[in-house]
C-alpha cells in the first residue's frame, strides 16, 4: 500500500477554527477519504488527550488533523510522533504515547480519535511560536522549532509528506525507527501509583517497563511521568 500522494489530497486550510478534528470528524461523517486533511493557522477550541485544552491561540503553530481509512492501529499515535520528530530534527525524542520533546521541553502533541472505521490523526506543533507567548503554567514545559513564521506553509507540507511515509511503514520498521528516538528508555517512570524502567515500545504501540519487582509490564495507554 502507498498512502504518500492521498495525505493532503483533498486540504482544506482555514485561518481559523475551533478545533481541526472536529472539522475532520464532520468530513469523515460525510465520506471523506482516506488522506483528507484540515489545517488552521489558528484553534480557538483545540483539544488534547483526556479532554485537556491546547493552547492553540499562539502565532506560529501548525494545526492539522489528517483522515486515516488505510491502515488504522495501536501505532498510529506514534507513526504521527515519528513523523513530527523527523520534521523537528535529530534532538527530537517521542515520548510515548503522544508527546514530541526536544531537550525535555514538549513541541509537539498527538491527539488520535477514532470516528467509524476511520481515524482522525490531530497533530499540534510549536512551529514558529514564542514561548513567552503562552499561558504561564505552560511556559516551562514548552519548546518550539524555532522556525520564521514565513516557513509554515512548507513546513506543513512536509509535515503531511513524513506523515504519508511513516503511515507506509510496517510495525516492526516503526519501532525500529523510534527506538533512536525514545524518550523514555531506559528511564525511571511513574504511573498511577506504580514506578519501574521503560524498556522500549512494543510492536503492538504498548510501552514495555520493568516493574519494580521485575516483572515486565506492557502499558496500553494512559500517562506516564518520568522520575
Amino acid at each position: 500500500m502507498s498512502t504518500t500522494h492521498h495525505i493532503g489530497d483533498p486540504h482544506i486550510h482555514l485561518e481559523e477554527a475551533e478545533s481541526t478534528n472536529d472539522l475532520a470528524r464532520e468530513l469523515v461523517r460525510d465520506g471523506a477519504t482516506h488522506g483528507t486533511t484540515v489545517s488552521a493557522d489558528r484553534q480557538t477550541a483545540a483539544k488534547g488527550r483526556q479532554g485537556r485544552g491546547w493552547a492553540g491561540s499562539v502565532p506560529g503553530q501548525i494545526a492539522v488533523s489528517v483522515v486515516v481509512r488505510d491502515g488504522v492501529d495501536r501505532l498510529l499515535p506514534l507513526r504521527a510522533g515519528l513523523a513530527v520528530a523527523q520534521l523537528a530534527g535529530p534532538n527530537a525524542r517521542v515520548k510515548w504515547p503522544n508527546d514530541v520533546l526536544i531537550d525535555g521541553r514538549k513541541v509537539a502533541g498527538i491527539l488520535v480519535e477514532l470516528e467509524g472505521d476511520a481515524a482522525i490523526v490531530g497533530i499540534g506543533v510549536n512551529a514558529a511560536i514564542d514561548v513567552t507567548e503562552l499561558p504561564d503554567e505552560v511556559q516551562t514545559r514548552a519548546g518550539s522549532l524555532g522556525l520564521p513564521l514565513e516557513e509554515l506553509g512548507d513546513t506543513r507540507r512536509e509535515l503531511l509528506d513524513l506523515l504519508a511515509d511513516t503511515l507506509d511503514l510496517a510495525p516492526a520498521e516503526v519501532v525500529a525507527a523510534l527506538a533512536t528516538r525514545d524518550a523514555l528508555v531506559g528511564k525511571t517512570i511513574r504511573w498511577g501509583s506504580d514506578e519501574g524502567v521503560a524498556e522500549g515500545i512494543a510492536e503492538d504501540g504498548s510501552l514495555i517497563v520493568r516493574a519494580e519487582d521485575g516483572e515486565q509490564v506492557l502499558l496500553d495507554g494512559g500517562e506516564v511521568h518520568l522520575l
